[in-house]
């Protein structure tokens, strides 16, 4: 009889906490979250297109013979304000209502209503649409890649900060490969499982990822094929503003990959970054020869084999990179998951809770902050010939477990204290 009651008690006391941790969950989804200020001295625009390439059908796609279509993000540099005879304009909504409601879908109610704030409360610092800023006659350029079947938007923190420093940011999702989006027309696509390499695992992954390498490099000569024409046009915002002889790419984990990828693959790539992206494709045996930067976090142990896998591939492509152009710069403490808009739109109490665990080690913002650092530090050493003082000797405002593994030497060399 006591054994009994004291189940019910306790199965009580269960529920009550669950109770009492969705409330909080629930009240913390409401929140506004605002995103970091940029840290450049330009205003941000941003603007969305959505291009279809007829001469090419997605490999990718369920249906043989599907035209290929991106979904493109630019963030670029905007007047500041106030201007004579202009007003700021409208701020862009983090995702537009149609790509909300598509995400929520997708995602379900625990993980939309609970485990991530209202992302229609996600305050961004781009003006929806405005003109280029006048300041100069060109930008250069720097594709984005999210990472596997991340959204673009979830990047925002990285992409506004380094269009505020000058640069013409462009991102985009392609379906099939990204979780769910919506193109203008109000067609909502999906990943498909075929191109899920989370469902499968051994030579079905490795060959899996392989593909989607081809794909997604693919889909950045295509990104950069619309920037021609952009640029050629008669007319148009961007219209003579793109800077192509200076174009960067940089990506997060498969992202990451592509971007080194491509760069081996397309020469119009003048410089790159892998953000904590395991290695994959020809790049590992051939390297490259554009200045590129290995941009990762604190992962297991050194005897892991996927570790060292992974370390042994950064180690192949970093050896033959010119020696003035080869970075290795590792966060001390930083998450993989820690790269994007996540840290910031998830549930801060769960965040919390896995650093308590030792799950999570670096503060969220400030992983966010000395990768945007590192980010636009690098492309403006490389695309703007900033002195390499920059990426040497950050400001102390960043977090001081930023440790640089690279020199011209190839052996480690800690620039920062722990």
């Amino acid at each position: 009889m006591w054994i009994l009651k004291g189940l019910a008690v306790l199965a009580a006391l269960i529920v009550l906490g669950v109770g009492v941790l969705l409330g909080l969950l629930r009240d913390e989804h409401r929140a506004e979250t605002r995103l970091p200020t940029p840290t450049g001295p330009y205003a941000v625009g941003r603007s969305i297109y959505t291009w279809t390439d007829a001469a090419h059908t997605d490999k990718l796609a369920p249906m043989p013979g599907t035209p290929r279509e991106l979904v493109a993000w630019i963030w670029y540099p905007a007047p500041k304000y106030p201007m004579p005879n202009a007003s700021p304009g409208v701020t862009a909504d983090y995702l537009p209502a149609a790509w909300r409601a598509a995400v929520e879908q997708a995602r379900g109610a625990l993980i939309s209503k609970f485990i991530t704030r209202d992302l229609s409360r996600v305050r961004v610092h781009s003006m929806q649409d405005p003109d280029l800023s006048p300041e100069q006659q060109t930008y250069p350029v720097v594709i984005m890649r999210a990472g596997l079947a991340a959204l673009t938007a979830e990047y925002t923190v990285l992409a506004e900060d380094l269009a505020s420093h000058g640069y013409i940011v462009v991102g985009f999702d392609a379906p099939f490969r990204t979780a769910v989006m919506v193109f203008s027309d109000g067609r909502v696509v999906s990943r498909t499982a075929e191109n899920n390499p989370e469902l499968v695992s051994g030579p079905v992954q490795e060959k899996m990822i392989e593909k989607l390498l081809a794909a997604w490099s693919s889909d950045m000569g295509f990104a950069l094929d619309q920037l021609e024409r952009l640029n050629a046009a008669a007319s148009g915002r961007f219209a003579g503003r793109l800077d192509l002889q200076h174009v960067g790419v940089f990506g997060h984990s498969l992202g990451g990959a592509t971007a080194a990828q491509f760069c081996h693959e397309d020469s119009r790539c003048k410089a790159g970054i892998d953000v904590d992206g395991a290695p994959y494709g020809s790049v590992i045996r051939e390297g490259l020869h554009q200045p590129f930067m290995f941009l990762v976090g604190e992962h297991g142990a050194a005897s892991d084999p996927d570790t060292r896998r992974i370390d042994a591939d950064i180690q192949s492509i970093y050896d033959r990179l010119p020696p003035e152009g080869r970075w290795w710069v590792t966060i001390r403490g930083a998450n993989h998951f820690g790269f994007s808009d996540g840290v910031l739109v998830k549930s801060q109490r769960v965040q919390r809770l896995l650093h308590l665990l030792g799950i999570i080690g670096i503060d969220g913002r400030q992983q966010l902050s000395a990768t945007a650092y590192y980010v636009h530090s690098f492309f403006d050493m490389y695309l703007k010939d900033a002195p390499a003082s920059v990426l040497q000797n950050p400001p102390a405002r960043y977090p001081v477990r930023v440790v640089t593994a690279a020199n011209s030497s190839g052996s480690p060399e800690q620039l920062l204290p722990r």
